[in-house]
């Protein structure tokens, strides 16, 4: 037996933390942070811990499976796929290719193989809807950037290290390690900024994690981060500090978007959001007067009706602050693969505008070429031209993540034909007719594509397969590519395989060198020639790290980024602190910052109307914690174990008024249904506020979790209508949910 140690990139949640994996002979024996990492420097939470346990857990597929005789049984790997290409024959023959779903899960965020080879096999299988998590999380952020910027990956990150005045909207990163905000140790880095003298504020309808650190803890009514940000906005317009035409010249429509919400002053927010006037006054100078300060808000503003809006009045708000694109304040990344807006000029761009796609039955919005979540039960059960009749879903489990659960769950039983590719039967994936097994993460390499392109510092990290694969396995990227040559109609075998990933490789090559970056007298060849044997997402990578903001342009700059480097480098590279990007990273039609976009300023009218909405005597909010992120990390017992954390938190008033006692039953019902939780009274929630993790509900028939089934709660998707969402994204409200509660 040999022992070695691995490094690594977790790649469990967003923070990106660097591992030190101990190995004996190709079984891990321990797992710890990276001191060594040039971006967590040796910080790691719990759920990093767990990547031997679920190589070894017993209930992790290791083979296809396939229904027969209406049960999942272990098949070959040339059985599963051929029974996907007949059984997607026989719905397409049927019923055309718009019959076919498809939805992404958020661990394809997390993924190399799915973020190089997922868009070959969109494009390829051609599905009439494609659905993902991004409708149940952050694709009003997403939206807001697009609009603004004109992408929407062009989305500004808080400058943690550097900042003075931190205020938090609906994030509680010191338990969920951040998001749309790549930083490890948020803990240390909160710490850091008390002890330079700054301040951290949190509005949050429950005194959080994050909130007991803070040095003010604001309980706001759950969905009404839309007009506290309202207010900010008038405020700071008014403070003597803050000229709203003294912009720069790439700020367009600042004044027209304080005119439009006149309406909302702090003293006319203030008994709709729970927030004093003089709290927020008091925030506004601080944000006025502070040289830097930031305003980041994440999921309690995402996934509410106006997400959307709220997602882009942060902006507004950061500028009118002259923090926007400033040191210390909100800023704009230069990853080291390369963006949107690394690539082409400025004059390149286009506006974006919103309402040119709807889905069949409900008409909800179709944003950025993925219809919303909520419909998806709807467009399944539906009857009629267009009806969902196959799906497949990748790396997700919706049953448990999206509204109308219950609903949901009774589609996918309506289905002809359902593929997964994931690592257990699920609550989800327990409907599919064929199951492709995903390698665990030790056996495949990571690079955060998609999440250091939001991080808090420009760095770059690689991390090899630590482990072999299974024999005769496939991993992620030939799946997904054997599904695209099934999509095209063509062999899936090995050559075909091969073929398309060279396909791939020498289109990705071909673009970059049309892009205006690219140095002169470069030829396809010579660079297809430079890259060399290797394949896949790996070569993908390189390609996109050659020809990002530190690539060699395939040997035109000899001291450039490529993949060789970084594997020299596992702790990682940093490449600095984030810079000024404005106005070249802009890629709206105009060339400027389109604060005043006609789409966001038509919601204004419905901001307004808020206001004289009445508040409802109890909702529901969502909660996450820190040993729990997607849904089958509850099948680790060492992330399970010790007391239940699938309670419903309940105020001591409330609980009073209703009849509840703290470790007795509550049954919450809402409009989508009705579920029986225990019941924990904590006076860290605002009254009139109830609150649930997601994720939960390992108690269904047919699925094979057995830690998970141990402990198994409820599902709080059970209680999220369909119908309640954002009307500019699609995206579900999963927060602010009018809900029923008595004693069970």
């Amino acid at each position: 037996m040999s022992t070695e140690t691995a490094y690594r990139t977790c790649p469990l949640c967003e923070a990106g933390c660097g591992l030190a994996i101990e190995l004996d002979g190709g079984t891990v024996t321990r797992i710890r942070g990276d001191r060594d990492d040039v971006f967590s420097r040796g910080f790691l939470c719990p759920k990093g811990t767990v990547l031997g346990h679920f190589h070894d857990d017993p209930d992790r597929l290791r083979t296809p499976m396939v229904r027969v005789d209406g049960e999942l049984r272990p098949a070959g790997w040339d059985e599963a796929y051929e029974a996907i290409a007949d059984g997607l024959g026989r719905v397409w023959d049927a019923h055309g290719r718009e019959a076919l779903a498809m939805y992404l899960g958020n661990p394809m965020a997390h993924n190399l193989d799915g973020a190089m080879f997922s868009r070959t096999m969109l494009r390829s299988l051609s599905p009439g809807a494609v659905f993902s998590a991004s409708t149940v999380d952050q694709r009003p952020r997403e939206l807001a950037s697009g609009l603004l910027y004109g992408q929407s990956g062009t989305i500004p990150v808080p400058d943690l290290d550097r900042t003075d005045y931190l205020l938090l909207l609906g994030a509680n990163p010191l338990v969920s390690n951040g998001s749309l905000a790549t930083a490890p140790d948020w803990p240390g880095r909160l710490e850091a900024l008390a002890e330079r003298g700054g301040s951290l504020v949190v509005v949050d309808p429950v005194r959080t994690k994050t909130a007991e650190k803070a040095d003010r803890h604001l309980a706001i009514v759950p969905g009404t981060d839309v007009l506290f940000l309202g207010a900010l906005v008038t405020a700071l317009a008014e403070h003597p500090a803050v000229d709203p035409g003294a912009q720069p010249d790439h700020f367009a429509g600042l004044a027209a978007v304080v005119d439009g919400l006149s309406a909302c002053t702090p003293e006319s927010v203030a008994d709709r959001t729970g927030i004093s006037a003089a709290a927020t006054r008091e925030i506004a100078d601080r944000l006025a007067t502070t040289e830097r300060a930031v305003v980041y808000g994440r999921i309690g503003t995402t996934v509410t009706p106006f997400g959307t809006t709220a997602s882009w009045l942060i902006d507004v708000v950061n500028a009118l602050a002259g923090s926007l694109d400033r040191p210390g304040g909100s800023m704009f990344t230069t990853p080291a693969a390369g963006s949107a807006t690394t690539r082409g000029t400025r004059s390149d761009g286009r506006s974006r505008r919103l309402g040119s796609r709807s889905t069949r039955v409900d008409g909800l919005p179709v944003a950025l070429g993925e219809h919303p979540a909520a419909a998806m039960a709807t467009e399944i059960l539906t009857d009629g031209p267009g009806r969902l009749r196959a799906m497949i879903t990748v790396g997700g489990n919706p049953v448990l993540s999206c509204p109308d659960a219950d609903r949901f769950d009774t589609a996918l039983e309506s289905l002809e034909f359902m593929v997964s590719l994931d690592c257990y039967v699920n609550e989800t994936t327990r409907h599919a007719d064929v199951i492709l097994p995903a390698p665990s993460h030790l056996q495949k390499p990571h690079y955060d594509v998609a999440l250091l392109g939001l991080a808090i510092r420009n760095v770059a990290n690689y991390s090899p397969a630590i482990l072999p694969m299974d024999d005769g396995a496939d991993r992620e990227w030939v799946q997904l590519a054997r599904l695209a040559l099934i999509g095209l109609g063509q062999s899936w075998d090995d050559a075909a395989v091969a073929a398309l990933d060279d396909e791939v490789a020498s289109r990705a090559i071909g673009g970059a060198l049309a892009d205006a970056a690219a140095p002169d007298g470069i030829d396809r060849a010579e660079a297809s020639a430079v890259v060399g044997t290797r394949n896949g997402p790996e070569r993908m990578l390189d390609i996109q790290l050659r020809t990002g903001p530190y690539g060699d342009w395939f040997g035109a700059r000899p001291d450039g980024l490529t993949l060789d480097q970084l594997i020299e480098h596992p702790h990682g590279l940093d490449f600095g602190a984030l810079e000024a990007r404005l106005p070249d990273a802009i890629r709206t039609s105009s060339g400027d910052v389109e604060f005043d976009h006609p789409d966001l300023m038509a919601d204004l009218t419905r901001v307004v109307a808020l206001l004289d909405e009445p508040t409802a005597p109890m909702v529901l909010t969502g909660r996450r914690t820190l040993r729990s992120n997607n849904s089958w990390m509850h099948n680790m017992r060492v992330l399970v174990k010790g007391k239940p954390r699938c309670t419903l938190q309940v105020h001591p008033d409330d609980a009073d008024r209703i009849g509840l006692a703290d470790g007795g039953a509550a049954r919450v019902s809402s409009t989508s249904g009705t579920v029986t939780a225990p019941v924990e009274v904590t006076d860290a929630i605002r009254p009139g506020v109830v609150s649930l993790p997601h994720g939960w509900g390992h108690d269904v028939e047919g699925s094979r979790l057995s830690v998970a089934a141990e402990h198994a709660g409820v599902n709080s998707n059970i209680l999220t209508p369909a119908d309640l969402i954002d009307p500019l994204s699609g995206t579900s409200q999963l927060t602010g949910i009018p809900v029923d509660v008595v004693p069970a």
